[in-house]
């Protein structure tokens, strides 16, 4: 599969190279990295053919902005796509020297605040706007607005009405100023999307974590829900925080939780039929969500440029028909989930 060859995502005017550069691993989440390392990964990215790359203030608390930023200032600006989020407002600890910075190992000394507000977005996409160095963006997503990070249903609730009698104005005004191309929301666990698509009117969903080879319950409910209304969708976390990556070893993680015995022997079965076909797992986990039509690109991050230069030598990789076919017949995928053409 050619890891540059773009693709239309949904209702907007926007084409993505299916291969992304996911830009989390940059904001220093498992640990520091050093600058120049940072900067020779996104080198790598870009210097392969890479033409999409996804930020957030969320990652590292502005530090993974101000990188892609620096990276890609001097590009042509016509020549890629940038895509940032929405839903946290950042601002400076009162104690930064004795303040936690979790869930970020690494990243600024900057605490954050949720403001799905009106004003909040508008003022989020202005700090993004300087951090990148950037005169637009051309994707915006609402971020985080789930259970997963909130934990119940009235803060969800909540934040949902701000956004609806609030923000989601801001986003459109965003768009109808072109000063973005197209509106998102990134989603990390079941049940959100509906939520989002009975609120607002949305051009794709960035999925996390929910469309894998390993787990894809999602396609026939909500995904089938927002395809039916042109939606497209990026796919991040496809190698479901590193199982997919790794393998069923000692210490793998699965969701950014040790993984369990269910995931564990499921991916094993994956990893007895990749064997036989001689296909690396990662080549298989990158490339599976592209079979769906409206799957225009994938994301996963990287923190040195040999990681880079391995998930595009795994999108690359030739996968033949009879791969996928074999999975269907051991019952690993069902019969009607898409797959990839040779």
């Amino acid at each position: 599969m050619n890891p540059f060859e773009k693709r239309h995502l949904g209702t907007t005017s926007v084409s993505l190279t299916q291969l992304g550069f996911g830009g989390a691993g940059v904001g220093e989440l498992r640990g520091p990295l050093p600058e120049d390392q940072a900067q020779d990964t996104v080198k790598e990215a870009w210097e392969s053919g890479i033409r999409y790359f996804d930020t957030s203030p969320w990652y590292g608390r502005g530090l993974s902005e101000l990188r892609l930023g620096h990276a890609l200032r001097s590009r042509p600006r016509d020549q890629f796509v940038l895509s940032s989020k929405v839903g946290r407002l950042l601002s400076l600890p009162k104690d930064p020297d004795t303040w936690d910075r979790s869930p970020w190992i690494g990243g600024l000394s900057f605490e954050h605040r949720r403001d799905y507000t009106y004003d909040g977005i508008m003022r989020s996409y202005e700090d993004s706007i300087q951090r990148l160095g950037t005169t637009y963006i051309d994707l915006l997503l609402i971020h985080d607005l789930d259970h997963w990070h909130l934990e119940s249903d009235a803060k969800v609730n909540a934040y949902m009405a701000q956004l609806y009698t609030s923000g989601y104005r801001a986003l459109r005004d965003l768009k109808d100023q072109k000063l973005i191309g197209g509106i998102g929301a990134g989603i990390n666990q079941k049940g959100t999307m509906q939520q989002f698509m009975d609120c607002v009117d949305l051009d794709f969903f960035l999925l996390a974590l929910v469309y894998t080879l390993l787990d894809h319950d999602v396609l026939d409910t909500e995904m089938a829900a927002a395809a039916e209304r042109g939606m497209g969708f990026v796919i991040g976390g496809v190698y479901n925080s590193g199982i997919l990556a790794t393998g069923a070893v000692d210490g793998a993680m699965y969701n950014y939780q040790p993984a369990t015995d269910g995931p564990i022997k499921r991916v094993r079965r994956i990893e007895e039929v990749c064997k036989r076909h001689e296909i690396p797992l990662a080549a298989a986990a990158l490339q599976f969500p592209l079979g769906h039509p409206n799957v225009a690109s994938v994301i996963p991050g990287a923190i040195s440029p040999e990681q880079q230069a391995q998930n595009i030598n795994a999108m690359a990789h030739d996968i033949p028909q009879d791969f996928w076919a074999e999975l269907k017949a051991e019952n690993i995928l069902a019969e009607h989930v898409p797959t990839p053409n040779p």
